[in-house]
């Protein structure tokens, strides 16, 4: 049986490069690159890429990027952005929570949730950034984006991505925020590439700072810092508050 973001990236391509959490993208790259002091030697790896946005952009910049993402169809769109610009990015069909590289990269990203956030289950996440831990070298890097568990303790999810919404996107409704196991429930309304109408039944995961902080420090890291994460404008200087719907992660070995 296929999961929730299985089905909705099945095909959501074209769509989901219109939604306005993708436009974030060349500040991100800014950040990105300023976090790895714009060292082109470096190999980065892009996972849950999916339409490459920031592979691509990364790419651009001279850097050499591999994506990996388990919708093929986003995978397809990326590949043909990239084509388009003239770039050679490697994108592979994989699952995150599989990974199957050893130290071979110096920096790894997961963007806007790539992966994780979205399983299942918190095991299904670990091994993710367990993944992510066992492809970088001895004295790799990770950027990530995690949904703030701090958020929903004084804030209405449901509100506030209401307040997001934009007409003609995909809209989350029926939020309902379990503290026992700090995940969200809701139903997504979305339209695919072929103007199909979908309805999903989706569960996201919360994460404190703690929770995160202890994960990766079990893998390896031994220098973590997490700020408040801002669509298209990640900086060190912004501090995580209870206001910052997701958290920003950066993590060295």
């Amino acid at each position: 049986m296929q999961q929730w973001y299985e089905l909705l990236f099945k095909n959501y391509a074209v769509k989901y490069d219109e939604e306005s959490f993708t436009k974030g993208t060349i500040g991100e790259c800014d950040f990105i690159e300023s976090e790895c002091d714009y060292n082109k030697q470096i190999k980065i790896l892009d996972i849950g890429c999916g339409t490459g946005r920031h592979a691509i952009e990364l790419a651009k910049r001279g850097y050499n990027v591999t994506g990996i993402d388990l919708s093929e169809s986003q995978l397809k769109r990326a590949g043909e952005k990239a084509s388009a610009a003239g770039l050679n990015v490697r994108f592979m069909k994989m699952d995150a929570r599989y990974l199957s590289f050893k130290k071979e990269f110096d920096l790894a990203i997961m963007i806007c949730e790539g992966a994780f956030s979205l399983m299942e289950t918190d095991e299904m996440n670990f091994g993710i950034l367990k993944g992510a831990a066992n492809a970088l070298r001895s004295n790799g890097k990770i950027i990530f984006t995690a949904l703030n568990g701090l958020f929903p303790l004084f804030h209405s999810v449901k509100d506030f991505l209401a307040k997001n919404t934009e007409e003609g996107k995909s809209e989350c409704v029926n939020n309902s925020f379990d503290l026992m196991t700090f995940r969200d429930n809701s139903i997504t309304k979305f339209t695919d590439d072929d103007g199909i109408e979908h309805v999903l039944e989706c569960n996201e995961r919360f994460y404190v700072p703690s929770e995160i902080t202890w994960m990766l420090k079990s893998l390896g890291f031994t220098k973590i810092d997490i700020f408040g994460a801002k669509l298209g404008a990640f900086s060190r200087n912004d501090k995580l508050t209870t206001e910052d719907f997701e958290m920003l992660v950066i993590a060295e070995k």
